[in-house]
């Protein structure tokens, strides 16, 4: 019985669909990004810099169905390297080191997308959605070349091994240290392994055969939550003299703008014929 119901179902979903002409869509996707990481403390830090970070989404699979000439849904997975780099600056504003976060995430993006009039071989979409985004691996490593001068932010506390110069700065030696890394064995150290963010995207679609269209659109995305784990995050709240934390207050966020570009196959449907349809044929 239960098996005959299934069945039933499967005959009702499926004549549904081809009642509705509903069409699938499969592609490849890469792009090339501005990656940002929003983070108050580092931002109001005399000592940093932030400098413009570029980085590759290389890979991307996308899976769409499009219900009407005008509007459909699609499914993404897409690895995507993200991060930023801040310059570290001595008190005359020569840079003396770097502060890098490398991050890596699998983003599922699931998206509303709405498409213009189709009648000609290129259109208009606009697509939005929420977006889950698993972190693979991730690091931030602050690197000093050189010994320099620095100023500390307000509230700040003199780094082990420095010296203090009693007027608000400090001299420190080069040194090398790995803040926070998703290898890490104390749960202070790691990032947050999934991160909740809203995905936007706008561009063109661009037929290329009977199956086969280009999509090239401008694509970003915005972090709601912190994507440090909850253990630091209680630290900072708990004011921690730990001063590797001194630094790391305010709520930090993974945003991203960039170019993507897309492949895709159609499945149930010539483009040339859907064309000829408008934007709300079936």
């Amino acid at each position: 019985m239960k098996n005959f119901t299934l069945l039933v179902l499967f005959l009702l979903v499926g004549g549904t669909l081809l009642k509705a002409q509903v069409r699938l869509h499969v592609g490849a996707t890469s792009a090339f990004n501005s990656t940002f990481v929003l983070d108050k403390g580092l931002t109001d830090d005399p000592r940093y810099n932030a400098e413009m970070t570029y980085k590759w989404s290389p890979v991307g699979i996308a899976f769409g169905t499009d219900f009407t000439n005008g509007f459909g849904l699609q499914l993404e997975s897409i690895l995507s390297k993200q991060g930023q780099i801040y310059q570290i600056v001595d008190i005359a504003q020569q840079q003396i080191g770097e502060r890098k976060i490398d991050l890596e995430y699998i983003h599922l993006p699931l998206l509303l997308n709405f498409m213009g009039n189709s009648a000609s071989r290129t259109s208009f979409n606009f697509a939005f959605g929420p977006q889950l985004s698993i972190l693979t691996q991730g690091q931030e490593i602050y690197q000093q070349y050189k010994q320099g001068t620095l100023k500390l932010p307000e509230g700040g506390q003199v780094p082990q091994g420095a010296t203090d110069n009693g007027n608000g700065t400090y001299t420190a030696p080069p040194s090398t240290t790995v803040l926070a890394s998703s290898d890490a064995s104390a749960a202070i150290k790691q990032f947050k392994d999934k991160d909740l963010q809203l995905a936007i995207g706008f561009g063109l679609n661009i037929d290329i055969g009977s199956h086969l269209y280009l999509s090239t659109n401008v694509r970003g995305n915005y972090g709601f939550t912190d994507m440090r784990n909850e253990d630091l995050i209680n630290s900072i709240k708990q004011n921690s003299p730990n001063d590797v934390l001194k630094d790391l207050f305010g709520r930090r966020a993974n945003m991203l703008v960039g170019v993507q570009l897309g492949l895709h196959y159609m499945f149930g449907g010539n483009r040339t014929a859907i064309r000829s349809l408008g934007p709300l044929g079936n």
